[in-house]
């Protein structure tokens, strides 16, 4: 077996006076694939920057083999003093790498490589900075989060063509897809140190939970005491998790009559009856058409969006996302055709470039306006640290800088700040951007929750698959289209995923593989459920509903206080058997879960 190219060993490093790393270690062999995951302000930036040598640790070692090399993409792109963008990458080569697969790789990207990086878009300069990391070949790869700012196209390149590395790979990344689709071993950060899985993403999660939940199990036999809010942030992953059941099931309910109430208009004129319920209806346009003195960038187009829907709108990076979300939200008016809004809309907008963040306030003041301890939320007022909890953070960083917080936990901020006001029309512009998965689960618990309407441009195919019951996709030519379901839906049902513009440079012929898959379901609409897998779908939820019962019934035994010291073998039976019932829930709730995911696909198709 080859030695590893790579080594960190009991990594040391404080953040000020507060322990950020505290032994971590991470090793990287030729070709492997690790996915490096945690929460939001872990470390998990700055152990990659450890190991990229830009960060030296307090103690510990690092060794990289003397051969070979390694190219990192930061989270933040630093062009320096380049004037142009192809000066950044060029830089970035030695005197062995082939300047043509540069040139090539920028022109890929949709890059010329004449731009002035102080002109570059957020997407530009991620694209930018990639060919940089890209182009010399490395033995080793470091990326940190490679896919915010990138549209789909863009995402659907960068996973073939990483798919073809050939040296090893270390990714940050909460593209949930995006990791399922590349990595092959995980290293969890947590409390600063590492812990190691030899398989996938895929994985990882069910493991995560696992290991919290053990770790629970030992901290409740040992009689130690658990402070509250850290409890409730580590273990409470798995309760969170737990509940995506019936968020599923009401997704579907969702979906279903999206699914309906779109085969029920049929033509592109829909007209609302006037007797409609007030507030039923909160957006229709009619042969909308919107230009910019060129080609329409949105054509003849037509929907209606009802209370409670959840539509996503995905396309490319100019495809005109914004300008369809202005229309639909009366914010923009249209050159031909009508748009109605609804009755008594109350819109909220998340603000994802924060750039109405103080960053001299503290995080309690920005969620209260400065003004006492409470805030109001849903007409209710709560005390501001009861509602930050919510937000997974704890009580300590009430007096913490805005500033100072990573950009996941600024992203958790806005989400607090925005779900705290009155509204019934929640517009979400690239809400995923530097979430952490947990805080991903919490976003899509608390829109599951919402009782009012969610539009919502986003590149993240899996959060899109979790929340949206339709998507409206661009189809070219200012044509939109809208399809009942999630992202997955929607390919199943065009036959491909979202292509880059026809005008745009950045034609990789690796775009389309990854439709290829998509492109052969549809035999599975001749497919029906077996007696087997319609009985399971039939009697699973009976099943479940009985073990919830068993395992609150021994939860409520176990938590009577002596229990442990009057009748010890009796606590371990409990313990034992809460376990088994735990599991045995968990393997029927995934069953269910696929299981219905297979029913809706076959009805959809």
């Amino acid at each position: 077996m080859a030695p590893p190219l790579l080594i960190l060993q009991d990594i040391h490093l404080h953040l000020g006076t507060t322990p950020l790393l505290t032994g971590a270690t991470l090793s990287v062999g030729a070709g492997e694939r690790v996915a490096l995951v945690g929460r939001n302000g872990s470390g998990k930036s700055t152990l990659l920057r450890v190991a990229a040598g830009e960060v030296q640790p307090e103690s510990g070692t690092r060794f990289l083999q003397p051969c070979a090399t390694l190219r990192s993409l930061p989270q933040e792109p630093d062009f320096g003093p380049a004037r142009t963008v192809w000066e950044h990458v060029e830089a970035g080569l030695g005197p062995s790498d082939d300047p043509h697969r540069a040139r090539w790789l920028l022109e890929q990207l949709g890059l010329t490589g004449e731009e002035e990086p102080a002109r570059l878009s957020g997407g530009e300069a991620r694209r930018a900075a990639l060919a940089r990391a890209l182009a010399p070949s490395p033995d080793i790869l470091l990326l940190d989060e490679p896919t915010n700012h990138l549209d789909l196209p863009a995402i659907a390149w960068l996973e073939e063509e990483l798919r073809g590395f050939r040296g090893a790979l270390v990714l940050i990344s909460h593209d949930r897809r995006f990791l399922e689709r590349l990595s092959r071993a995980m290293v969890w950060l947590d409390r600063g140190t590492t812990r190691r899985l030899e398989k996938g993403f895929s994985e990882f999660e069910a493991w995560r939970d696992q290991m919290l939940e053990e770790e629970e199990r030992e901290a409740h036999k040992l009689d130690r005491k658990i402070v509250r809010e850290e409890h409730w942030m580590r273990y409470g992953v798995t309760a969170r998790r737990k509940r995506n059941m019936r968020r599923v099931g009401e997704l579907a309910a969702l979906r279903q009559r999206r699914r309906e109430a779109l085969k029920a208009t049929g033509t592109v004129r829909m007209a609302a009856s006037e007797g409609e319920g007030s507030g039923t209806v909160v957006a229709q346009t009619e042969g909308v058409t919107k230009g910019y003195g060129g080609p329409p960038v949105v054509k003849d187009f037509s929907t209606r969006i009802l209370r409670r829907d959840r539509v996503g709108i995905v396309g490319p990076n100019g495809a005109g996302k914004t300008t369809l979300l202005n229309l639909l939200t009366g914010m923009l008016e249209p050159d031909t055709g009508t748009v109605r809004l609804g009755t008594g809309l109350q819109m909220v907008t998340l603000d994802q470039k924060r750039e109405s963040l103080d960053p001299e306030v503290s995080l309690s003041e920005a969620l209260t306006g400065g003004r006492g301890d409470q805030v109001e939320v849903g007409g209710q007022r709560r005390h501001v640290i009861g509602y930050m909890k919510d937000f997974l953070f704890v009580p300590d960083q009430a007096r913490t800088a805005v500033g100072v917080l990573s950009g996941g936990e600024r992203g958790r901020l806005m989400l607090a700040r925005a779900l705290a006001k009155p509204s019934n029309l929640l517009v979400l512009d690239e809400p995923t951007n530097d979430l952490d998965l947990e805080t991903l689960d919490l976003l899509e618990e608390l829109l599951a929750d919402y009782q009012g309407t969610v539009l919502v441009v986003s590149h993240d195919r899996d959060f899109l698959d979790r929340v949206c019951t339709s998507v409206i996709v661009a189809e070219g030519e200012g044509r939109w289209q809208e399809y009942a379901g999630g992202y997955t839906d929607m390919v199943a049902q065009r036959g491909r995923g979202v292509e880059a513009k026809p005008t745009d440079t950045a034609k990789p012929a690796a775009v389309p593989r990854p439709a290829a898959a998509p492109a052969a379901s549809p035999p599975a609409t001749k497919r029906k459920l077996t007696f087997r897998q319609q009985h399971a779908l039939e009697t699973l939820p009976g099943r479940m509903a009985a073990l919830e019962k068993e395992i609150q019934t021994l939860r409520s035994a176990l938590a009577a206080p002596d229990l442990y010291s009057r009748d010890r073998a009796r606590f371990e039976r409990f313990t034992a058997a809460l376990t088994e019932k735990e599991a045995a829930l968990a393997a029927a709730e995934e069953e269910w879960l696929e299981l219905e995911m297979l029913r809706e696909e076959i009805e959809a198709g």
